[in-house]
């Protein structure tokens, strides 16, 4: 979808356009997407803010979700036709919190359509064998939490596919969900967990309507991975731009991906891309994933 704003007199893709007029133009076949309500989790995040918009520009309805109120606010009030959109401050680490998307939804007796789930990632460590303590924060921050706001959006899906209506989960996990890296020894195990949950609900969604996919990330550029690799650089001596040569020197592409690139794979699975794809994890990462 291309939006050519006030285009100076030329040619647009073959059409003649004058001083003054708006040209939108739409390649996109139709997906629905500018009738949809889709639930965005952690929208305040580098993902989360260019997911939510793009899907805000492609005319959708959308539930903002992140910790913090006047981010969520401000970021709401940013896009077009902010009184489309509703923001909900809440903490998917509780699972208590759930309680508050729910009371949302039935308030303004909103249908979801779709649900973008971004469990918060377990940081990097190299101990395979932590204490129980750890894993059950582990577990309920990134796990049983986002689960229960999970449930919550399935419980006000109401797909019908006898008339083409379809709803779409696509959980958003990293590229240990398919091969074991020694430095995310907990991520391995809790980014494992999702994929057999989302394949799970795929088989017991499936027949209505309800289609669940994982999208597993290699590295990103948000902006807390990209002060990393800024660290790591400046440890050594090198540019930024160095340091991403560096460590992308084992990515077939040459290259991170970027948060408008997740952005991208994100809305296609919420298309039709998808309309005959569940329980499947897909890679977002170069090529970096060496698994079949």
């Amino acid at each position: 979808m291309i939006w050519v704003d006030r285009v100076e007199r030329r040619f647009v893709f073959g059409l003649a356009a004058s001083a003054t007029d708006d040209i939108f133009i739409a390649f996109r076949y139709a997906s629905g997407m500018e009738t949809s309500v889709t639930l965005v989790t952690a929208a305040t995040g580098g993902i989360g803010d260019a997911l939510t918009r793009r899907l805000a520009s492609a005319g959708g309805r959308l539930i903002l979700v992140a910790r913090r109120q006047e981010v969520l606010e401000t970021l709401r009030l940013s896009l077009k036709d902010p009184d489309r959109h509703h923001s909900l401050s809440l903490d998917m680490a509780q699972p208590t919190e759930a309680a508050k998307l729910s009371t949302l939804l039935s308030r303004f007796s909103l249908r979801l359509d779709h649900a973008v789930i971004m469990p918060p990632q377990p940081h990097a460590s190299a101990d395979a064998m932590p204490e129980p303590e750890v894993w059950r924060d582990l577990f309920e921050t990134s796990f049983i939490g986002p689960l229960e706001i999970l449930k919550t959006a399935i419980a006000h899906m109401q797909p019908d596919p006898q008339v083409g209506r379809r709803s779409k989960i696509v959980i958003v996990s990293g590229i240990s969900s398919a091969q074991v890296l020694s430095h995310y020894a907990t991520a391995n195990v809790i980014r494992t967990a999702w994929v057999g949950q989302a394949k799970t609900l795929a088989f017991a969604l499936g027949a209505r309507g309800i289609h669940v996919n994982t999208l597993s990330l290699g590295g990103t550029l948000s902006p807390w991975y990209r002060a990393g690799i800024a660290k790591r650089a400046e440890s050594k001596g090198m540019t930024f731009d160095e340091g991403i040569l560096a460590e992308t020197d084992n990515v077939p592409l040459g290259k991170y991906g970027t948060p408008e690139e997740v952005a991208n794979a994100i809305e296609t699975l919420l298309g039709p891309f998808s309309d005959h794809i569940t329980g499947t994890n897909l890679m977002h990462d170069g090529g970096f994933t060496r698994a079949y």
